[in-house]
């Protein structure tokens, strides 16, 4: 039964963050544009490092779980990552491409403490169980040349 207690944690966690209300943040192929506003409305520490290639949005969420947020120089947000104790708020983390994340979400039974997720658009590997989420979603099409999922820490 450990099994099946795993995979209702995760089914859990994709049902609560279908719920959670929308808070404001960066959205997955949208503009960073909102993030400065999204760090006092949620009152979150926000941290910018400039790389290269991109500009990383590091925001510790009161929860504690940190959510990165990554942009390309002309400010496109191409990936976000998470860790932490809660799961953050997908449905406006993944914007438009939430209902391509619960759909494959589905298809893949969400049966294992990790999901991937590999669609024409969105890639998605997350996973975890209670008090310790962790997740990347990006879109391969969009990420500036010389960057690699290991750049998505």
């Amino acid at each position: 039964m450990p099994h099946m207690k795993h995979a209702l944690t995760l089914c859990g966690a994709i049902a609560l963050a279908a719920l959670v209300p929308a808070v404001a943040t960066a959205t997955l192929g949208e503009t960073d544009a909102s993030i400065q506003a999204d760090q006092t409305q949620m009152k979150a520490g926000l941290k910018v490092i400039q790389h290269a290639n991109f500009r990383l949005h590091e925001m510790q969420l009161p929860s504690g779980t940190v959510l990165r947020q990554y942009a390309t120089p002309d400010g496109l947000v191409f990936a976000v990552t998470w860790s932490g104790p809660t799961m953050p708020d997908l449905r406006q983390t993944l914007g438009r491409y939430f209902d391509s994340y619960v759909a494959g979400a589905k298809a893949n039974g969400a049966k294992h403490r990790q999901l991937q997720i590999h669609s024409a658009d969105l890639i998605v590997h997350a996973g975890g169980r209670m008090r310790s989420f962790t997740g990347v979603a990006y879109l391969a099409k969009s990420m500036p040349a010389g960057v690699t999922l290991q750049d998505l820490r």
